[in-house]
């Protein structure tokens, strides 16, 4: 995936209120519960049935590397989706969202102004509506990209529509990204 939304997944798991689970027995049963089949769950891992049930019964301790990534992405894909959506609907109607960043920021703005890139360290809040279009468009990279660069144009280089009037921030060469809420 890309920065921006492994950051807002990232946010989602600081709001946990109990402990993923550790062993791969514990996290295919919980996956095997969450979509309701052995079948299931095996097909969505690429692994066999048989497989998935010696994993149930505990005949098989250590999966490989990537096996356990992609076990472990996918019970916390699913973890708790009710304290998830409590922290995503504080953050947008009353909390916001914190945005920590180092990008490539650009202008385009009057003539005789300093509009060339460059890399600028930001740490901004952005109200709850800018948390909420973040929330809805959580698919799609760019349009997370364009929706950050509007909020911090509005907030943090227009200073909420005070000076600045005509400013068009640029968005790009993310170095970093973390988001909280």
């Amino acid at each position: 995936m890309g920065l921006l939304t492994d950051s807002l997944d990232k946010a989602d798991t600081a709001h946990f209120t109990r402990p993923l689970p550790k062993s791969a027995k514990s996290q295919m049963q919980y996956l095997v519960k969450q979509i309701k089949g052995t079948k299931a769950a095996a097909d969505m891992l690429g692994i066999t049935q048989r497989t998935v049930e010696r994993y149930l019964k505990g005949q098989i301790k250590h999966p490989r590397r990537d096996l356990a990534e992609w076990l472990a992405a996918e019970v916390t894909k699913r973890w708790q989706p009710r304290v998830r959506d409590r922290a995503k609907k504080q953050a947008a109607t009353t909390g916001g969202i914190y945005i920590d960043t180092r990008a490539r920021f650009g202008f385009t703005a009057a003539p005789g102004t300093t509009d060339d890139p460059r890399l600028r360290p930001i740490t901004q809040g952005l109200p709850p509506a800018y948390a909420q279009r973040l929330f809805d468009a959580h698919a799609a990279e760019q349009q997370l990209q364009d929706i950050l660069a509007e909020g911090l144009q509005e907030i943090c280089f227009k200073d909420r529509g005070r000076r600045a009037d005509g400013l068009t921030v640029e968005f790009t060469d993310i170095d970093y990204i973390d988001v909280d809420y």
